[in-house]
């Protein structure tokens, strides 16, 4: 079975990245956090064996950052844009996009540093025995879903950001009468009290790129 990994990113901007951590850490260090948050998990990803890895950004492809994760992937990485729509529309359609030309398809975004490979090797072999996988997070979403094939229903409409995100998708998961599997929930950091969660070593200021094994 073929298989696809999709990052979702946002550009490390100031002002822009990470913007509830601003208070805590300043706008460029809530910048700098977001970046290697990133570098972190495309090592991450990196280590696990797809056919197709995807870092899928937004607003644009033009940040340094991605240029540089792209030429330490030496070829693997493609960099694709999430395009228009809310976070459900955007997911959808990476998804839907990866599962024309692969059996089963992660997509995972940047902020929970415990989303470790060994983690995202699990989630594919529950893949193998149920149509869709989730991490949930610790604030009531969740930080990784995995589809063997399209489920619009897991993402149109719903409303984002808020506690009840992991339970209004197993509801609908419930109604649409899939079959899936939950790992361990996880940590994301969003607010400045998630910052007790980041792993020792893991950040450096300024952000520094991780050179991706063969």
């Amino acid at each position: 079975m073929s298989t696809a990994l999709i990052v979702f990113a946002k550009a490390p901007v100031a002002g822009q990245a990470k913007t509830r951590l601003i208070p805590a850490l300043g706008a460029q260090g809530a910048a700098n956090l977001a970046e290697q948050l990133l570098l972190h998990t495309l090592q991450q990803a990196f280590e696990l064996p797809v056919e197709h890895l995807e870092l899928c950004v937004s607003p644009d492809a033009q940040h340094p950052a991605f240029e540089q994760a792209q030429s330490a992937a030496q070829g693997r990485l493609h960099l694709t844009l999430q395009g228009v729509g809310d976070l459900g529309e955007r997911m959808h359609r990476a998804l839907t996009r990866a599962l024309t030309t692969h059996s089963k398809s992660l997509l995972i975004g940047t902020d929970a540093p415990a989303l470790t490979t060994p983690m995202l090797q699990l989630a594919l072999q529950a893949l193998d025995r149920h149509d869709a996988v989730f991490v949930p997070a610790l604030d009531g979403g969740y930080v990784l879903v995995g589809l063997t094939r399209p489920a619009a229903t897991l993402f149109l409409g719903m409303t984002w950001s808020t506690p009840q995100v992991m339970a209004q998708t197993r509801e609908r998961a419930r109604q649409a009468g899939l079959q899936w599997a939950e790992l361990a929930p996880v940590a994301d950091i969003d607010e400045p009290s998630d910052l007790t969660h980041l792993p020792p070593g893991l950040i450096t200021f300024p952000p520094q790129i991780i050179r991706l094994k063969d």
